[in-house]
This record gives structure tokens, C-alpha cells and sequence, in this order.
């Protein structure tokens, strides 16, 4: 069973996370063992090109897809080993899901507040309690605009009516798939306000997908997402890559055009850690515990 709705963010976790699928007559993994631990209630952005694997991601953590190996770990709950019913109440109750394109998570016939409203309908009959819609409305900016036509909002205003639909229930964890696409900057900044404001105000944990380098770099941790696997983290302006659980270390973009696939080389200690050295034709291999200038 699940249980009552979160208070505050939830921790997301995987371990070894694969996800396979089908493609004319073909099985093309999506994602190739993926590591990534989230905290509660940070904010995130998966960034990464077409392809990659990022939405995959995002959709496992909704409990939306089933993974083909590995574990995802979502506050308490494993996903894998979760029945279908338990999953939909999960969503229910703390785990809210933006997916791309606005209108796809409105109702087109009602207003914003009513959107809301029937969200929280059906998360009360779940068993849950959800903030009032007044609150929510507040909170994505949008109390003058909630009993207007949905025909008479501007995109960045549908934007945050979606978000409104999702939160309404005061998930644990927010899913959102390209939340700023196609929308203009002004329209773009503010629905990254509105999530930080989300944020803020509930602790909420946060997980986007972009493949816009500039609304990655307004959250406080990026997480670049390359051939299905994690290929870089961002840090306070900073990138890192990362070390995977069987001790790879994938190469941004930029490195591999001086070190090709197939390329030899070795790890050298350092003072400040480790340098990878690019083993030229006629070196002399190094001797157990000797430097790269020739001293031990």
C-alpha cells in the first residue's frame, strides 16, 4: 500500500537502471545503466541532446514505464516492485507530472481554477489531502487569471496552469518534460520563478528535462544525460564528470575529438588527484610508483 501524501521533498534514487524497448524488429536501449542519486528537495535539470535518454528517465520516475533492470527508488517505494494500482496512487498523491505541451495536462473546456479542482477531486478520493486552490493559484501567479478561458491565456500563463494541475495535490516530487519549450524569454523566466517559488514553499523536489544549456544553467544541479548513461554533472557553474558505479568515466564531447574512441591512455596520480596522459607511440611504459617526469 502506499501511503499518505508527502510532506516536503522525496529523495529519488536509481542504481544500474536500464531501459530497453523495441524499434522496428530491433531492441534499442534507451537507457544503459544509469546512477544518479537526487535529495530531497533539490532542484535539478536532466539536460542532454535528442535521443539521449533523458524523458525516458523522467518518465521511470513517474512510474509511467517499467525499467528493464536496475532499481529506482522514489521516497520509500521501489517502482519495479510496485503493483499498477499502488503506482497510479503514487502519482495520486506524491508525484506530479508536467508532461511537454500545456494543453495536454488541461482540460480545454474549463478554467484553470476548475483544472485544479478536478485534480484535487481525484486525489481526495484517493484518500489524500491537497492545498487550497487558492494557495496553488497564488503560487503559480495566476489567482486573476484562474476563471478566465483557457483560449484567452497566454502560453507562459497555460504553462503555469499546467503546473497549478500538478501541484495541487502538494506532490513530493515534480516531473516536468521540457516545461519552457516554445515559449519566449519573458514567458520561459517566468515559469522558472514559479518553480523555485514551488520550491520554496513546500520543499519540493524538482526534476526537468531541457535541451537548452541556458534554462539548465538557472537550476542548481545539471545532470547531462549522453548515449543513456550519465555523462557530466553541473555544479554552481561548474561541469564534472562523473565516475560510473563499474568505474567509467565518460568523456565530454570537446575530449573526444582530441582522444578518438580506441585511443591509449593512462592514469597518472597527481597532487591534486588523478591526469589522464595520452600514451604516445615509443613512451616508455612508467614503473609501479614512479611519476610522470621519471621520479618515484
Amino acid at each position: 500500500m502506499v501511503s499518505g501524501p508527502a510532506m516536503g521533498g522525496l529523495p529519488v534514487m536509481t542504481a544500474g537502471l536500464v531501459h530497453i524497448y523495441r524499434a522496428e524488429g530491433h531492441d534499442v536501449a534507451a537507457l544503459s545503466g544509469v546512477d544518479l542519486s537526487v535529495q530531497a528537495g533539490e532542484m535539478l535539470a536532466l539536460l542532454g541532446p535528442s535521443g539521449a535518454g533523458k524523458s525516458t528517465l523522467l518518465t521511470l520516475f513517474g512510474g509511467l514505464l517499467r525499467p528493464s533492470a536496475g532499481r529506482i527508488r522514489v521516497g520509500d517505494h521501489e517502482l519495479a516492485k510496485m503493483s499498477e494500482p499502488d503506482l497510479d496512487a503514487l502519482r495520486g498523491r506524491d508525484v506530479g507530472i508536467v508532461l511537454q505541451g500545456a494543453s495536454r495536462n488541461l482540460i480545454p473546456h474549463k478554467t484553470i481554477r476548475d483544472n485544479v479542482l478536478f485534480a484535487q477531486g481525484s486525489q481526495r478520493r484517493r484518500g489524500g489531502d491537497a492545498a487550497s486552490v487558492d494557495e496553488v493559484l497564488d503560487l503559480v501567479r495566476l489567482r486573476d487569471r484562474a476563471d478566465a478561458p483557457l483560449t484567452s491565456l497566454t502560453p507562459g500563463e497555460l504553462q503555469r496552469g499546467a503546473l497549478a494541475v500538478a501541484v495541487s495535490t502538494r506532490p513530493g516530487l515534480l516531473l516536468g518534460d521540457e516545461p519552457t519549450s516554445q515559449l519566449d524569454h519573458d514567458a520561459r523566466d517566468q515559469v522558472l520563478a514559479t518553480l523555485a517559488d514551488i520550491n520554496e514553499a513546500w520543499g519540493t523536489t524538482i526534476i526537468v528535462v531541457t535541451h537548452d544549456p541556458d534554462v539548465a544553467s538557472r537550476m542548481p544541479r545539471t545532470v547531462t544525460i549522453r548515449d543513456g548513461r550519465v555523462g557530466a554533472e553541473g555544479r554552481a557553474g561548474q561541469e564534472f564528470a562523473v565516475v560510473s558505479a563499474d568505474g567509467s568515466v565518460p568523456l565530454p564531447p570537446h575530449v573526444l575529438t582530441t582522444l578518438a574512441p580506441g585511443t591509449l591512455v593512462r592514469l597518472v596520480e597527481a597532487e591534486s588527484g588523478w591526469t589522464l596522459v595520452r600514451d604516445e607511440p615509443g613512451d616508455t611504459p612508467l614503473a609501479e610508483g614512479e611519476g610522470p617526469d621519471g621520479q618515484a
